[in-house]
């Protein structure tokens, strides 16, 4: 997975500025925003034509940027985050009312993934903390697995569109819900 740090930084100054970008994650194209801008949000969720209340997945290359959202976890809890980030595992965490109600959508919990993938860990080290990042397509078709087809879903409607390749996984993140232990999304 080659990229520039010319892009990682063309990247974080289009997110700082409100845009709404397509980088590779671990195995699928994602479309990432600043989750602190509603106008941001709302725009990344028009474009793929997903509704606000099913939520979005914070990403970040550092745990420490979910330490606000940890505090309140046990130190099993705490383990078994631990034990699988930073990689592929999306974990299903409570709120407690700390992220604002365009991320986490109708739930009392909020996505969280501690990103191995050298483009978007980098991204998130020089943008200052974790982004929204959601598979890079519209609502029904298959989530981009290449540049390519992340340009012809969306075109130009994008601030930025690189960062090299996917980290070549079969399938999205997995996703467990940390209080039940339940595995809401298989993953690859």
């Amino acid at each position: 997975m080659s990229y520039s740090s010319l892009a990682v930084k063309q990247a974080a100054r289009a997110l700082a500025a409100g845009g709404v970008i397509a980088h590779p994650t671990e195995s699928v194209w994602g479309l990432a925003c600043d989750p602190n801008n509603l106008q941001a949000v709302r725009r990344l969720l028009q474009l793929k034509s997903r509704p606000l209340e099913k939520g979005l997945i914070l990403v970040s290359g550092e745990e420490e940027s979910f330490s606000e959202l940890l505090e309140s976890l046990n130190e099993e809890q705490r383990q078994q985050l631990s034990d699988t980030w930073p990689g592929p595992v999306t974990w299903l965490v409570p709120h407690l009312n700390r992220v604002p109600y365009w991320v986490c959508g109708a739930h009392s919990s909020v996505a969280l993934r501690c990103t191995d993938h050298s483009f978007t860990a980098a991204l998130t080290r020089t943008f200052g903390g974790a982004i929204v990042s959601t598979s890079a397509n519209p609502a029904g078709c298959q989530p981009a697995r290449h540049k390519y087809q992340v340009l012809r879903y969306f075109g130009d409607a994008l601030d930025f569109v690189g960062g090299g390749s996917t980290g070549g996984r079969s399938a999205p993140s997995e996703i467990r819900d940390l209080l039940s232990g339940r595995l809401m999304r298989p993953g690859g």
